[in-house]
């Protein structure tokens, strides 16, 4: 099997386009199309079906871009332990961050990987911690952060911080004037409606997890995933939210909320650095591992 050849079949399966997927491998869409028909002849499967909206992956293209990315990752490991007899920690490192944790890190985690690894490569994408789990065990990502993870067999988990949660209410002139408001207790956040993820958002499940333990559970006005929307609609008068002080810090109008801290009991997510335990992680991934713990915690502390 041609490693290009599989390769091109990846990235037309990932992109769902022989168009899209040419513009990014820099190649000519005829030689494309051609070398992943030689691949489909030699392993005498149909891996994509063609249509007018691009290109989609059989049953067997799909187990092949499982073991597809898998390969072309352990190809890239080896490049890159190659790379460090000269000295050099190089290759390129798949990072996933919650949006929140993106939106205070990817500027200056990239200013510090610039400077402390310039030969190595930082690709950072957005997700939810669900979704990053998975792609971890793919192999699509080599490290993420993640909320509140459960112990897995498949990914190893290194705690980082602790973020307390607050309610998140739209600012008025009485909020205004507190300066420190006081804790409103657990129960009482149960009564009121709120804008919040759906499940499994990690912050969605701490919250269910601790109300029931109250014998309560949320009243939820909306369901939203996505930090910026949830805020938007907190400031329109929809209801509460419950999230990070950080969420709210780096959010376009921080001005326009009032939080206030949650207690008896206290509402603290867990954030931790996670990689698969299934791929032995390289020097660069370890150094870059570092580099992303620091970062984070100079960040995200004390919020």
């Amino acid at each position: 099997m041609d490693l290009k050849q599989l390769e091109y079949f990846v990235r037309v399966a990932e992109l769902g386009s022989f168009t899209r997927a040419a513009v990014v491998l820099d190649v000519a869409q005829p030689a494309l199309s051609r070398q992943v028909r030689l691949l489909e002849v030699e392993l005498r499967q149909n891996l994509l079906t063609r249509n007018g909206r691009g290109a989609a992956p059989t049953e067997a293209g799909k187990l092949l871009l499982e073991h597809g990315r898998g390969i072309l990752h352990q190809v890239e490991r080896a490049r890159e332990e190659l790379g460090r007899v000269r000295g050099a920690l190089a290759g390129r490192v798949a990072l996933g961050l919650p949006p929140s944790v993106a939106k205070a890190m990817t500027v200056p985690l990239i200013r510090d990987c610039r400077q402390h690894l310039p030969d190595a490569t930082l690709s950072i994408s957005e997700g939810l911690s669900v979704a990053m789990h998975e792609s971890l065990i793919t192999g699509r990502l080599d490290i993420a952060l993640l909320y509140n993870a459960g112990p897995s067999p498949e990914i190893d988990l290194t705690p980082l911080l602790e973020e307390p949660l607050f309610l998140v209410q739209r600012q008025t002139g009485k909020a205004s004037a507190a300066a420190r408001p006081r804790p409103v207790p657990l129960r009482e956040v149960a009564r009121l409606p709120l804008v919040i993820p759906s499940r499994p958002n990690a912050i969605r499940m701490l919250v269910e997890n601790e109300m029931a333990v109250l014998g309560c559970r949320p009243e939820v006005a909306l369901e939203i995933d996505g930090v910026a929307a949830i805020l938007d609609l907190v400031a329109d008068g929809a209801g509460s939210a419950i999230l990070s002080r950080n969420a709210v810090a780096t959010s376009a109008r921080p001005q326009a909320f009032a939080i206030r801290p949650i207690g008896t009991p206290a509402l603290r997510s867990k954030l931790a650095l996670a990689r698969s335990s299934q791929r032995p992680a390289t020097l660069t991934q370890k150094a870059m591992s570092e580099l992303i713990a620091r970062s984070a915690q100079a960040l995200l502390a004390g919020g």
